[in-house]
């Protein structure tokens, strides 16, 4: 992925206020601060030297937080106010906190209000900027808390942003002589070692009984028994099962997950989107399947190869579609900032060298002992044998072929 130059028209959602509450998150203290603090020393929230070079830059965008109305576009009106209203003045022996999910992985902590309606305005506004046209990526690395329920928080998670992002994604647009439909298409990939239970639980059976389908999810994740979360939707498609739904897909990984697993099922993804011809991708770029970090259970590097996460994400940013990048799980802070910094360079088209060394900044310490952007692949074994990537692409080639009938009369075909 060598450096292009581009007019690639990207939005990021940063403030000081953004940083200070997502910081507060008990399960990732920090990490956004971490995170934004990187992007800034390798100078990516720098406007270029010369403005006629065309290449890209990033436009920093204020986020404006969510109001109740917003919120409750998906959430359940009681968890809302419970949240922004009493969650704070509740002690923690309340049985209302474990009604609402308030508990263990999810624990109530000073300005829960603020956060959830600042980390939901962020991803919010800068999806906004993507479905008015004034961007064509955006970014919002302290979203993607794809675990949050209608009326529960869970697995770290506390508002469901990447929900209310599709829902606004999906909204109709005034119908333009020529255009295809006036009722965009969202594609939903989740790249989280965990499976994206509570986006994909908000739009099952949403789209499969619908003339017009509008939401495809695809979550690729580590299922396994006792392996957080579980639920009915991580296994793979039953094609045959009175449960199943096209739009509503999982592709379960086994450990060891690497580089070459990863792109042995691309091209599934990549038939996905053509059949499903989404106008919006969000993505959900959880880094909690690389290599290093304390789960310890895939094994897939940032690396420019073939399959790695950073190449993922520069195939998905040249699809003809607008994207919004999401953050999500990682518990190695450090590593997290290299991913999502890597990420926001190749979102610009202008990609980082892995081998670049950390900029001097006050967390530089934290980089040690390399002291460069890469995160390369570890030495863990990768059991996803080829019997059973073979039988992921014999079902999913069912699948993709389900969805292009469904899609048919969308597309005018016959």
């Amino acid at each position: 992925m060598a450096p292009v130059n581009s007019s690639r028209r990207v939005c990021y959602a940063v403030s000081n206020e953004l940083v200070k509450l997502s910081s507060l998150l008990p399960s990732n203290r920090n990490r956004s601060l971490l995170v934004h603090t990187l992007i800034k020393a390798f100078g990516l929230l720098s406007p270029p030297d010369d403005s006629a070079s065309g290449n890209s830059a990033l436009r920093p965008l204020r986020p404006i937080p969510a109001d109740v109305r917003e919120l409750v576009a998906y959430h359940d009106k009681d968890f809302v106010q419970y949240i922004l209203r009493d969650a704070a003045k509740d002690p923690i022996t309340n049985e209302a906190h474990s009604e609402y999910g308030l508990e263990e992985d999810c624990p109530a902590f000073p300005h829960l209000a603020e956060y959830v309606k600042l980390v939901a305005g962020a991803t919010l506004t800068v999806a906004k900027s993507l479905r008015e046209g004034q961007a064509d990526v955006a970014i919002c690395w302290d979203g993607g808390r794809h675990h949050a329920q209608k009326s529960r928080a869970s697995g770290f998670c506390y508002v469901a942003d990447c929900v209310l992002a599709i829902l606004t994604l999906k909204r109709s647009l005034p119908a333009v002589p020529g255009s295809r439909s006036s009722k965009p298409r969202v594609m939903y990939i989740d790249l989280d070692l965990h499976f994206s239970d509570g986006v994909s639980q908000a739009f099952y059976s949403a789209s499969s009984g619908s003339m017009t389908p509008q939401v495809l999810t695809l979550s690729i994740h580590h299922a396994a028994p006792g392996f957080f979360p579980v639920s009915e939707h991580s296994p793979l498609p039953n094609t045959s099962g009175v449960s199943f739904d096209p739009f509503t897909l999982s592709l379960p990984l086994e450990r060891g997950a690497s580089d070459s697993t990863f792109f042995r099922v691309w091209p599934i993804i990549e038939n996905l989107k053509e059949a499903f011809q989404p106008d919006y991708v969000v993505v959900q770029c959880g880094a909690d399947g690389l290599a290093g970090d304390p789960y310890a259970t895939w094994n897939w590097s940032l690396g420019e190869k073939q399959g790695s996460f950073g190449w993922y994400i520069d195939k998905i940013c040249h699809w003809r579609c607008k994207t919004l990048l999401l953050g999500g799980g990682g518990y190695n802070s450090p590593n997290v900032a290299r991913a999502w910094t890597y990420l926001t360079s190749i979102a610009l088209d202008q990609p980082l060298s892995l081998e670049a060394d950390i900029p001097d900044h006050a967390a530089f310490p934290l980089y040690a002992p390399s002291f460069t952007l890469d995160i390369p692949r570890g030495n863990t074994q990768d059991q996803n044998t080829h019997e059973y990537l073979q039988h992921v692409e014999d079902i999913f080639g069912q699948v993709v072929g389900i969805i292009h009938d469904r899609m048919a009369p969308c597309k005018g075909l016959t």
